[in-house]
C-alpha cells in the first residue's frame, strides 16, 4: 500500500436529513363531503450510518470527502399515507474504525465485524399527521405537527489497525524485514530510521492451513508517547493487536534496557497495553555464535519469553510462528 494512500484519520461534517412534516388533510368524496381527518405522518430524515467493510485497509475514500448530506423524509399525504423516509447515506469504513464527536472528543463506538451498522448521525423523525390529533372534543384537528429538523454534527473517524500480531520496537529492529519473510507483504526496508512510515498488514501462513495476521507498526522513539518522532500518530495501532511481539537487534548495547524503555513508552501511552500477551524477538541473531548467544542471555532480565531469530537466514522462524499461534489461541 502507498504511504500516500495510507489514511487513518479523517474529520466530515455530517447533516442527516430533517423529517418530514404531518399533513393536515381531511376525507372527502361524493358520499362524504365532511369526512374525518386522514392526513398521514411525514417521512423519517435519512441517517448517516457506518458499515464496517472486511475488504477496506485505509479511510482513504473519505479523505476529500469533507460534507456527507442525507436526503429528508418527505411529507405526509391524505388517506394516512406516510411520507417516503430519506435516503440514508452509508460510509464504508475498515474494521478497527472509531467514531468520536469531533467538538467533545467522546468515543461514540468502534466498527469491529464485516457488515456492522451503526448511525453516525441519525436523521430527524417525520411529524405526525392530524389524525393522531382527533379527539372526542377535536373532531377536526386542522394542525399537524412539524418533522424534526437534521442534525449539523463533526465527526471524526479514526481507524486503529485491526492484527493478532503487532510488531513493537525502535527503528531498523527488523520488523519490516520478518514480514516481508513471513508474509506476502512487500514494506520498505532500508537501513536508516523511519523507512515504514505506515503500519503493513500481511497474512502469516501457519501448519494445516491455519493463519494469523502480522502488523509492521512505525519504529517507537523514546518520548514518542508524548509525540517525539511519528509519536502517538501510531501508537494508536497498537491498541488493537492480541499478541504484541517486542523486536530488539542482537546488536543493542543493552537489550534489557531496550525492552524497558519501549514497555515504559506503551505504558505511558495507554496502561492496558502492558496487559496483552508479549513475546521478545532478538534479531539479527545469525552475527551471533554460541558463545555471544550464551553471554546475551546470562544478562538478561526480563519477565517474558524471548528466542533469537533471523530473517535473513530464516534462523527460528518456524519457532516463532509456534509462539505465536500457541500464545494467541491462549488469550482468545
Amino acid at each position: 500500500m502507498a504511504e500516500k494512500n495510507f489514511v487513518d484519520y479523517v474529520k466530515i461534517c455530517c447533516r442527516s436529513g430533517a423529517g418530514g412534516s404531518g399533513s393536515v388533510h381531511f376525507f372527502r368524496d361524493n358520499m362524504n363531503p365532511k369526512g374525518g381527518p386522514d392526513g398521514g405522518d411525514g417521512g423519517r430524515g435519512g441517517h448517516i450510518i457506518l458499515r464496517g467493510n472486511e475488504q477496506l485497509w485505509t479511510l482513504l475514500p473519505l479523505k476529500y470527502r469533507k460534507h456527507v448530506i442525507a436526503q429528508p423524509g418527505v411529507n405526509g399525504s391524505s388517506a394516512n399515507k406516510t411520507g417516503p423516509q430519506g435516503k440514508d447515506v452509508i460510509l464504508e469504513v475498515p474494521l478497527g474504525t472509531v467514531a468520536k464527536d469531533a467538538e467533545t472528543g467522546e468515543v461514540m463506538y468502534e466498527i469491529t465485524e464485516d457488515q456492522e451498522e451503526k448511525i453516525l448521525v441519525s436523521g430527524g423523525r417525520g411529524g405526525l399527521g392530524n389524525t393522531h390529533f382527533k379527539s372526542s372534543t377535536n373532531q377536526s384537528p386542522r394542525y399537524a405537527q412539524p418533522g424534526e429538523p437534521g442534525k449539523e454534527e463533526w465527526k471524526i473517524l479514526e481507524l486503529k489497525v485491526l492484527a493478532d500480531v503487532g510488531l513493537v520496537g525502535f527503528p531498523n529492529a527488523g520488523k519490516s524485514t520478518l514480514l516481508s519473510v513471513v508474509t506476502a507483504a512487500k514494506p520498505k526496508i532500508a537501513s536508516y530510521a523511519f523507512t515504514t512510515l505506515i503500519p503493513n498488514l500481511g497474512i502469516v501462513k501457519y501448519r494445516d492451513h491455519r493463519s494469523f495476521i502480522m502488523a509492521d507498526i512505525p519504529g517507537i522513539i523514546e518520548g514518542a508517547h508524548q509525540g517525539r518522532g511519528l509519536g502517538i500518530r501510531f501508537l494508536k495501532h497498537i491498541e488493537r493487536n492480541a499478541l504484541l511481539l517486542f523486536m530488539i537487534s542482537a546488536e543493542a548495547e543493552n537489550i534489557t534496557e531496550t525492552y524497558k524503555i519501549l514497555c515504559q513508552e506503551l505504558e505511558n501511552y495507554n496502561q492496558e497495553l502492558m496487559d496483552k500477551p508479549r513475546l521478545l524477538a532478538i534479531t539479527k541473531a545469525d552475527l551471533l555464535d554460541e558463545e555471544l548467544k550464551n553471554l546475551i542471555e546470562e544478562e538478561l532480565d526480563l519477565d517474558i519469553p524471548y528466542l533469537f531469530i533471523s530473517s535473513v537466514a530464516n534462523l527460528g522462524i518456524q519457532e516463532l510462528k509456534d509462539r505465536i499461534w500457541s500464545s494467541l489461541n491462549k488469550s482468545f
